[in-house]
């Protein structure tokens, strides 16, 4: 082994004796500096080599090479007369030119370390795994994704054999063919199969090894299937929407048409390359497009009436915003055509008609009173219903006769069957014969071929309510008694006899006693149809129920009239308990009705100044009488005339609103405006 002193430890000194102790012939056996401090001295002694300030204390050691760093030409002279003539003198220029070396090697492995640092990092973040070997088939690279696909760590892979680590590769036969494969299916010794593609790697034309990388094939087996399920969803969504009887349209999130079915056709007219590829408002005649709103707002629409196609079809539209993820995709829109829809609506309409008829809507629970007037009338209602006797309800027009008759029909045995309603006094005699007892194919112009069933026929088993009784005319009276005696009917222009059971409800507010005197209603029928009479008092003689009824009316009033009065003053009760209410509980539902409607919507209890000033009929009449003595008496022009009445109903309607400007100009109609010029021109304060 070859000895060797360096002089001189500075940067350069501190180079070489780093660069000698990794030598394996060279032995360094001290090292000189004149300064104690200087970098290669604190090297030097961590490696416990001899360190000093005089390199001539050399002058009897046998040494081989003599380092001199430190750039001094006099060191130099003095060595090569000092040391024996067999011992090399290394110049300082050949120090530092060591120094450099030894610098740009740890720079060019720095720079070698951070190549393959981002190497690995780049091969590491990839999903496909990815193996390299070289010409020996050793593994070079074996990276995160092929250690998660192969369940073999890198470790223990790295510089092993390949054909011990992955029996199945196909490397080594594309490295001796040099020949690329691509998309091959490769089993794993842990079970996974993948698809790979090697290729040789190719260097100055020569192959220095073979790369492959591999993607696990449940990754794409799960991509395939999930594309095959949006093309099922998406090919059975296309067939709804083709198959609704609806029409339907779906424009994309810039309100662009992308589809329409073979119903959308049919209602507009428009073919779909009249709106696929068009803005939203291609279809619409009349109207704003409902998509483009939708768009806007986020927000669906319903039942909104436009015109569309080149017929101007009126629809009413329905339209939705499509969101996925979050955010609008676009909208789909369903049409219907009004006229269909008009003529559903009118088919309901009528059998809700024809169940009104057929049917018995209230019952005893909602008569309102507590009078003893009225308990006794519900009383006796009640028994009359559970015998199957003729009833005759008797009382004034307006105080419930058919809300009784109701009640009466679903309280009997009978509540399950039919309940028929006819208003006498409504239809001519011939009409009310055909209706009642029905006819026969031909018995008179314009009757249905193969005749129609009559009232009393569709009331069998069931209750039939003749109104108004006491209007009947002499010959219907005779032919009702006969029903009443034999139970059986004969159709207008028929001969043969029908049976029937049917419990007859009569009201009448007709003096019936009076009317036999004057011989203007049958005796016999009078007695066949008094069997059950039950009288129902009047509103003035059970004013205790009148706040009870109100505030039941009002109830009633505010789903009529969308309002949400709860209540009525103690005043109100009082000043409509001053009046006789000739018209009883219809004339109360009428005035509380008219209250309402100019009530603000705002209100919620009906008020003394709410009401209107309440005048009968009879008083009606004597004013307007009174009102025709004056206007004869007076000699005053029509102008002159008519300007004190339209004072005087200021001044009244001003009184009963107590001063109130806006619900007095409300309650007659005017605007505020045109009040005050009157109140001006009739100098009223």
């Amino acid at each position: 082994m070859k000895r060797a002193v360096i002089i001189g430890a500075g940067q350069g000194g501190t180079a070489l004796f780093r660069m000698l102790m990794n030598m394996e012939h060279i032995y360094v056996v001290a090292v000189y500096d004149i300064r104690s401090a200087a970098p290669g001295i604190f090297e030097a002694k961590k490696h416990h080599v001899k360190t000093g300030s005089n390199w001539r204390d050399l002058q009897n050691e046998k040494v081989d090479f003599i380092f001199e760093s430190t750039g001094d030409p006099g060191v130099v002279t003095e060595l090569r007369r000092t040391v024996q003539p067999d011992t090399m003198i290394v110049p300082s220029q050949l120090a530092r030119l060591f120094y450099t070396l030894l610098k740009e090697k740890d720079q060019l492995i720095i720079t070698l370390n951070e190549q393959m640092s981002i190497q690995e990092t780049i091969l590491n973040s990839t999903h496909d795994g990815m193996i390299a070997i070289n010409t020996d088939e050793q593994i070079l690279i074996f990276n995160e994704a092929a250690e998660r696909i192969s369940g073999t760590k890198a470790q223990e892979a790295i510089g092993r054999p390949l054909l011990e680590i992955m029996q199945s590769s196909g490397l080594p036969r594309v490295m001796k063919t040099q020949q690329a494969e691509h998309n091959r299916k490769q089993q794993l010794k842990n079970g996974a199969t993948v698809i790979t593609t090697r290729v040789p790697m190719i260097e100055e034309g020569r192959c220095i090894g073979a790369l492959a990388v591999f993607k696990d094939i449940t990754d794409i087996v799960d991509m395939a299937d999930q594309v095959t399920n949006l093309k099922s969803i998406q090919t059975m969504l296309e067939a709804i929407i083709q198959s609704s009887a609806d029409a339907i349209s779906v424009v994309d999130e810039n309100g662009i048409g992308l589809m329409t079915n073979p119903a959308y056709t049919r209602l507009t007219g428009l073919q779909p390359e009249d709106v696929i590829g068009q803005p939203a408002t291609a279809d619409i005649s009349e109207g704003e497009s409902m998509h483009l709103q939708v768009l806007e707002t986020g927000k669906p629409v319903r039942g909104v009436s436009l015109k569309v196609g080149p017929t101007k079809k009126d629809v009413i539209v329905n339209v939705a915003p499509i969101i996925v993820d979050g955010k609008k995709r676009g909208s789909v829109g369903v049409i219907h055509d009004v006229s269909e829809l008009k003529s559903l609506h009118g088919q309901l309409e009528k059998a809700k008609k024809r169940i009104q008829t057929l049917e018995a809507k209230y019952s005893f629970n909602e008569i309102i009173g507590t009078s003893t007037e009225m308990k006794v009338a519900i009383e006796q209602a009640k028994l009359a219903a559970s015998t199957p006797a003729t009833i005759l309800l008797r009382g004034e027009s307006g105080t419930g006769k058919e809300l009784f008759a109701h009640a009466i029909h679903n309280e009997s045995n009978r509540k399950n069957d039919s309940f028929i309603r006819v208003n006498c006094a409504a239809l001519s005699e011939q009409l009310l014969e055909s209706e009642l007892f029905g006819y026969e194919e031909g018995a008179f112009s314009g009757a249905k071929r193969g005749g129609k069933r009559g009232l009393f026929e569709e009331a069998h088993k069931g209750s039939i309510f003749l109104d108004e009784l006491g209007e009947l005319s002499s010959s219907m009276q005779a032919k009702l008694l006969r029903v009443l005696q034999e139970q059986e009917i004969v159709r207008v222009g028929g001969t043969k006899p029908i049976s029937i059971d049917v419990r007859i409800i009569a009201a009448t507010n007709v003096n019936l006693e009076k009317a036999i005197a004057e011989q203007r209603f049958r005796e016999d029928l009078y007695y066949r149809l008094n069997k059950f009479p039950i009288s129902i008092p009047p509103l003035r003689e059970r004013m205790n129920d009148l706040e009870l009824l109100a505030i039941h009316l009002i109830q009633k009033l505010n789903k009529d009239y969308g309002r949400y009065i709860q209540a009525i003053s103690t005043e109100a009760i009082e000043y409509l308990t001053n009046y006789q209410w000739p018209g009883n509980v219809r004339e109360l539902e009428n005035v509380l009705a008219r209250t309402m409607i100019y009530m603000e919507p705002a209100s919620r209890q009906v008020e003394r100044y709410h009401l209107p000033a309440l005048t009968s009929t009879s008083q009606l009449v004597e004013d307007t009488n009174k009102k025709s003595e004056l206007i004869n008496e007076d000699k005053r022009d029509l102008q002159h005339l008519l300007n004190e009445y339209e004072k005087s109903v200021i001044i009244d309607t001003l009184k009963r609103f107590e001063g109130n400007r806006t619900k007095t100009a409300k309650a007659l109609g005017i605007s505020i405006r045109s009040l005050y010029y009157k109140m001006e021109k009739y100098h009223i304060a």
